[in-house]
């Protein structure tokens, strides 16, 4: 894509950004947040020469991967280097020593950036806070490092869909990192005070605060000049529904075990069919099974026994329930242990399955923060719009229908947000190839197979030198994939 595909909110954004060197984008999910910065990075360090280095702060997998794809996707932006500051702490020395345009770290090595350099200043121009609402606690170790470093930084960009998400009492830690106390107050006492009322107390034990409409107006106002806030639904020329491919780049360990089980399953079956002609469909699922089961995170065994092999799903759900800031999440299962897994894995927030009428009432009432639901028991039928507009797929599945039928349980009439649809999807597996299925409209079964033949296909050739009782059958298999 090239700068010309920019959408005219994503280049407001941009010059926003130029114009504000303290400023925030309060934008939803799927508004393009990570390109827009980067095109103002762009113009400022390319066109207007005056950012060199540049930092951008996220959640650890948009550290990893996000912020590098992004860069790849779009022509102008292709030239920018990013150097990650991820692993080890040699590791992460090693990224900051090298020479680049962007750096990217995880926000949990924060303190120890900034403790690198002595705790009071940085060695960029430019600092990019992407989730900022993640820094939304003046008592995290997070938040006191960046408050002491953010004199030295000349530009400050703070993203987020979800400033205040447990109410405009979040807003004054993110703020100060912007300002420095300009707009809300140099302490938070002083900000409660001014705009809040003690509501649910015991004693001299204040619980919660109250504010009034007038004291919101007021908020707004003071910090409108540097933020923007934009409402997917508020801009007409974005589609009803965002689907949002959610890349996970596997660790190269994982990724060498992927490959390794993926050939020894692809070569067994091989060895069952003997001089089969034709792959049956019964085999082709099943391969295609024990590579979503990887894919996913977990794999059985002969005995249905599931042994997790990685949790990097697990992760990415867990950091956009939290990017979502308290919004209700659907999300979809495919395998028992992926269902199991999350249930243990995100207790924090309560998840509750799908099972019973009162899982619906509770869901469209707004009751229950993460539901979980497999598409084939609850595809069909079903109005959850009421209560959320956030889906993840947390596996996928071949089937377009079944695909289909489980986003419109939010995505339907009556639903009165723009529905995201987040699928995680493991890049250099089987998950790659049910997406292009998905975008081709390909028919479950046609798409499950070609996928198939092509791994037969690719390790066959890999595999003739080695084996040469093979040849045969490579033959076999190309002719049948050609018909």
């Amino acid at each position: 894509m090239t700068e010309n595909d920019l959408h005219q909110y994503q280049l407001q954004a941009v010059e926003h950004i130029i114009s504000h060197t303290h400023c925030a984008l309060f934008l939803d999910m799927g508004l393009g947040k990570t390109v827009s910065t980067l095109t103002a990075i762009n113009e400022l360090m390319f066109k207007e020469v005056e950012v060199r280095r540049v930092l951008v702060i996220a959640p650890k997998r948009v550290a990893e991967s996000v912020w590098t794809q992004e860069v790849e996707k779009w022509d102008h932006l292709k030239h920018i280097k990013v150097s990650r500051i991820i692993g080890t702490e040699r590791q992460r020395r090693e990224a900051l020593a090298k020479k680049a345009d962007v750096y990217t770290i995880g926000r949990d090595n924060v303190a120890w950036l900034c403790g690198l350099y002595g705790g009071s200043c940085l060695p960029f121009d430019m600092v990019v806070i992407d989730e900022l609402s993640s820094f939304k606690n003046p008592k995290s170790i997070r938040f006191k490092a960046l408050k002491h470093v953010q004199a030295s930084l000349s530009r400050v960009v703070g993203l987020t869909g979800t400033p205040a998400p447990n109410g405009l009492m979040d807003l004054w830690a993110q703020m100060y990192l912007l300002d420095r106390g300009e707009r809300l107050g140099k302490y938070i006492s002083h900000y409660r005070d001014n705009y809040f009322k003690p509501g649910r107390r015991n004693g001299h034990i204040v619980y919660s605060y109250d504010i009034s409409k007038e004291n919101q107006e007021r908020i707004y106002s003071k910090i409108g000049d540097i933020c923007m806030s934009m409402k997917a639904k508020d801009y007409l020329d974005l589609p009803e529904r965002i689907d949002n491919i959610v890349e996970i780049q596997m660790p190269p360990e994982i990724q060498k075990a992927y490959d390794s089980f993926e050939e020894e399953q692809v070569l067994s079956m091989i060895d069952q069919l003997g001089d089969a002609v034709e792959i049956p469909a019964v085999n082709a699922a099943a391969l295609s099974t024990k590579l979503l089961q990887f894919a996913n995170g977990a794999v059985y065994d002969e005995q249905r026994v599931a042994h997790e092999v990685h949790t990097l799903k697990i992760e990415a759900t867990k950091e956009l329930i939290e990017d979502a800031g308290g919004q209700s999440v659907l999300i979809g299962w495919t395998f028992q242990h992926d269902r199991d897994r999350l249930m243990k894995a995100l207790a924090k927030y309560k998840p509750r399955e799908l099972k019973t009428e009162k899982d619906i009432v509770d869901w469209n009432a707004g009751r229950i923060q993460v539901l979980l639901m497999h598409p084939a028991s609850g595809g069909h039928g079903l109005n959850l719009q009421a209560g959320g507009h956030r889906i993840i797929w947390f596996g996928q599945t071949y089937s377009l229908e079944l695909e289909q039928q489980f986003n419109a349980r939010l995505d339907r009439q009556g639903q009165k947000e723009v529905v995201i649809v987040n699928k995680l999807v493991c890049s250099k597996t089987v998950d790659q190839d049910v997406i292009r299925a998905q975008k081709a409209k390909t028919r479950g079964q046609d798409a499950l197979m070609e996928a198939v033949k092509a791994r037969v296909e690719k390790y066959l050739k890999k595999n003739i030198v080695k084996h040469r009782s093979i040849c045969r059958r490579s033959i076999t298999f190309r002719i049948q994939t050609k018909r």
